[in-house]
């Protein structure tokens, strides 16, 4: 049996276990969630290696599993957290036209079964696979603060990573992300009535627009930095003058030049209301996640296996930001996008292309078979 009619045999119990997954609704900090969810994958993972539990205050548990391989070692990442609320889809599981509608179903719980099916598929063929390092944490989407040591530890002692978050919408993998951070500005200024004494004010709301339109300056289209002053929130009623506004802002850059720039930017900013005074916090949580050698020849060698498999592959550099943009900083090469087809990560339309399982499935485990030979071995 070749390795898409394996996984064509597995998809309906794939996609039963899926769908037990997604029910568990997981949003970042919703600990309960983690905990059934970790414990769901925990029973279905402990056969395959040495599972251990860490536990990160505040949002949950972390997996990891340790397999026995060759001498190359291997990193599999993926997170257990979904940016959606507990009850905010009315449907969990919706399918229409080939695809399955759901809260994390693309990002990327999807993704985590793909690792579950690949360690099936090894106990099931006895093929020869790197040893395997896969750790599942439950802090992502908000920049994984808690677990960022952890996967920074991890994959300085291991050879690869390989991330399983979904591929672009096309299919297309990603060798390069965007480094993230978001700052809060908070703005203060002095309140006053707004039809006595208006003049004895200081708006800080005037204020605060005042520097959205500073921090859109900043940006640098052709450098692929941008800078999103997304959150605002000012004032307490219509009749009084603010004293106090906070601005939160997203930043993203492709190069650690670019970061550096925007940061110094920054905090170099200045009131333009006399009276007023500017507060600025917050850190860049990932840095950029760069194209190096070995993710390219990672990557080449996954477009000669899909190419087999009928699946014509492309690489990407992506605006997102993921836990791959810590491994590569760890100076671990990093190749991501390796999970479903789909589209709508973090939108109302989330869901995954069934139809394309199989032969995304059927690629990660033969890559990942692969590896037991590194790129560049003379195997």
């Amino acid at each position: 049996m070749n390795t898409i009619d394996h996984f064509h045999r597995r998809l309906p119990d794939y996609l039963t276990e899926l769908r037990t997954l997604v029910a568990i609704e997981t949003p970042t900090g919703h600990t309960a969630g983690s905990e059934e969810a970790a414990e769901w994958l925990s029973e279905r993972l402990s056969s395959f290696g040495e599972l251990s539990h860490g536990q990160l205050t505040g949002y949950g548990p972390l997996l990891r599993l340790r397999r026995p391989g060759t001498d190359h070692r291997v990193m599999l990442l993926g997170h257990l957290d979904t940016v959606w609320a507990v009850g905010s889809w009315p449907e969990l599981w919706r399918k229409t036209d080939g695809h399955i509608f759901g809260p994390g179903i693309y990002d990327m719980k999807g993704g985590l079964l793909f690792i579950l099916e690949l360690l099936r598929w090894l106990e099931s063929t006895g093929a020869d696979h790197p040893t395997l390092d896969i750790l599942i944490n439950p802090d992502e989407e908000i920049g994984s603060p808690a677990s960022a040591e952890v996967i920074r530890e991890a994959a300085g002692k291991n050879d690869l990573a390989l991330v399983l978050e979904p591929s672009t919408p096309d299919g297309i993998i990603k060798l390069g992300r965007k480094g993230s951070g978001e700052f809060t500005l908070n703005i203060r200024g002095r309140s006053a009535h707004q039809g006595v004494e208006p003049e004895l004010g200081i708006n800080a709301a005037v204020e605060a627009a005042h520097q959205v339109m500073r921090l859109l300056d900043l940006q640098d289209s052709e450098a692929g930095t941008t800078i999103g002053p997304n959150v605002l929130k000012a004032g307490t009623a219509s009749n009084v003058v603010p004293d106090h506004a906070e601005l939160r802002i997203d930043v993203r850059a492709w190069t650690a030049d670019e970061q550096h720039r925007i940061e110094t930017e920054l905090r170099d900013l200045r009131p333009i209301l006399e009276g007023s005074r500017l507060e600025l916090s917050g850190r860049w949580n990932r840095p950029p996640m760069e194209v190096t050698p070995t993710s390219l020849a990672v990557f080449e060698r996954a477009r000669a296996i899909g190419a087999d498999l009928g699946l014509e592959l492309k690489w990407v550099r992506w605006g997102g930001s993921s836990d791959g943009n810590i491994t590569a900083d760890a100076g671990t090469p990093t190749v991501d996008g390796l999970g479903p087809v789909g589209e709508g990560s973090h939108q109302r339309i989330e869901s995954i292309d069934v139809d394309a399982l199989p032969a995304r499935m059927a690629l990660f485990a033969e890559l990942v078979a692969s590896l037991a030979e590194p790129v560049g071995s003379s195997s």
